[in-house]
């Protein structure tokens, strides 16, 4: 049945505000920043880690460390047992990540000296025209975020020259995968002054940096219906949106008033790590301390003592937000034959033996309750067994700080791809189940 939460237009809007922040946000250092002013405009107070923090009931609190943000609000009759509900999700993306000395370039072509950040699909980079985009830190100390226009494209042989390339293309990840960016000899040009033209900073002043390639192209509903979305970096930042437009809605923004004072049992915390590609061991990422750093000030500033915490995490769950597969109808030998999600039919549960997911059967059973209360279809996701799954944040969340954790998402097709592809209506039914979540 459709609510007027879920109309056609409702779902079309939703999905052209996820592709804004995906244009936003080329980098997870961007992402995080997208996030934070978003909030800022709904009222989040934005803290510094390292000062004091006034934390009050009530209150609606936000901190930024690097690529990663944690939003937060405090009920009004909050507690020092009082637990969290955690909505994890990551900020950054399969792809490429600038080396030092990335000029680069022979044969009258300049190029850029690139390095593969985490498992993307090679071949979807190809012939698309790329920007630079991330922090550029000059000697001053100060942090300075950029993206350039579209620069760069990692130009495919024409057939004429590899007959055999539709037989089976595989790229040499050095020698293939280093993008133009102009012409010319490699020992007259920088890079690096191409970047931080786009940002005003002197070249000379640049002392470290952290870029990535990004798609420029802008994402696009298509499809019979607008049933869908093709557009970069939906691993993860459907997530990302989700928890983010569901959190804004929590507050009293984007069309949908809270009801007077909304009764909160547990405080509503969006968790956006950086680094989920590449095993989430960093300090943004969510093996790493940001998070029980943020909950010990928190339940510090509540007067709880040490057991008081304990007892809040007891009380606390951490839906950890990822993308996963749909059932791709020219591979379907490549899924499960009997459990098999699709795009458009609903927001999936992640279910995994060896614990790749951190689903249980308390996990699924409190899933199927949020979505019923959001009015939400889920269905169920398992990897064929010969073809193992990856994992998630949610496993690393629930065994540093024994929050129980259910693993869930959207399904899509292409995944780590440049551009990937997600049903519109999921998208729309993701955040209004988050939403459903922080109510509880």
């Amino acid at each position: 049945m459709t609510s007027p939460q879920n109309t056609p237009a409702s779902i079309r809007a939703h999905a052209e505000d996820l592709v804004d922040l995906v244009a936003a946000s080329p980098s997870s250092l961007h992402a995080a920043e997208a996030v934070a002013t978003r909030l800022a405009a709904a009222g989040f107070t934005r803290l510094v880690e390292t000062e004091a923090w006034g934390l009050e009931p009530g209150g609606r609190y936000l901190v930024v460390r690097d690529g990663a943000v944690l939003a937060w609000v405090i009920p009004a009759d909050v507690t020092a047992t009082t637990g969290v509900h955690v909505l994890g999700a990551h900020s950054d993306s399969p792809g490429f990540r600038l080396k030092p000395e990335p000029t680069t370039g022979r044969y009258g072509w300049l190029q850029a000296g690139v390095e593969i950040y985490g498992g993307p699909l090679l071949n979807s980079w190809l012939d698309r025209e790329l920007r630079l985009a991330g922090r550029l830190v000059t000697s001053d100390g100060v942090t300075h975020l950029v993206a350039t226009p579209p620069l760069l494209r990692l130009p495919q042989l024409a057939i004429h020259l590899d007959r055999t390339a539709n037989d089976g293309l595989a790229l040499d990840k050095q020698t293939q995968t280093q993008p133009v960016w102009g012409l010319g000899d490699a020992a007259s040009a920088d890079l690096i002054a191409e970047v931080a033209a786009a940002t005003d900073v002197r070249v000379e002043d640049v002392r470290g940096y952290d870029l990535v390639l990004a798609d420029s192209a802008r994402g696009t509903v298509f499809g019979k219906d607008e049933a869908l979305l093709a557009v970069g970096r939906l691993d993860d930042l459907a997530s990302v949106h989700a928890g983010l437009t569901a959190l804004e809605r929590l507050v009293g923004v984007g069309g949908r008033e809270r009801d007077g004072d909304v009764h909160l049992a547990h405080i509503p915390l969006l968790a956006v790590f950086d680094h989920e590609e590449v095993g989430s061991a960093t300090r943004s990422g969510a093996a790493g301390p940001f998070l029980a750093d943020v909950l010990g000030r928190i339940g510090a500033a509540l007067g709880a003592s040490p057991e008081e915490q304990q007892r809040a995490l007891a009380d606390s769950w951490c839906v950890s937000s990822d993308v996963g597969h749909s059932v791709h109808p020219n591979y379907p030998g490549k899924h499960d034959p009997v459990v098999q999600p699709v795009l458009g039919s609903g927001p999936i549960l992640k279910i995994n033996a060896n614990q790749r997911y951190a689903t249980d059967g308390v996990g699924e059973a409190a899933w199927r309750g949020w979505c019923e209360r959001a009015g939400v279809v889920t269905q169920a996701f398992v990897s064929n067994n010969a073809v193992p799954c990856g994992s998630t944040i949610g496993p690393i969340t629930a065994t540093r700080l024994g929050i129980r954790t259910v693993d869930v998402g959207i399904p899509i097709l292409s995944m780590h791809s440049a551009r990937e592809l997600a049903g519109t209506s999921d998208l729309d039914a993701l955040s209004r189940v988050a939403e459903a979540f922080w109510r509880s």
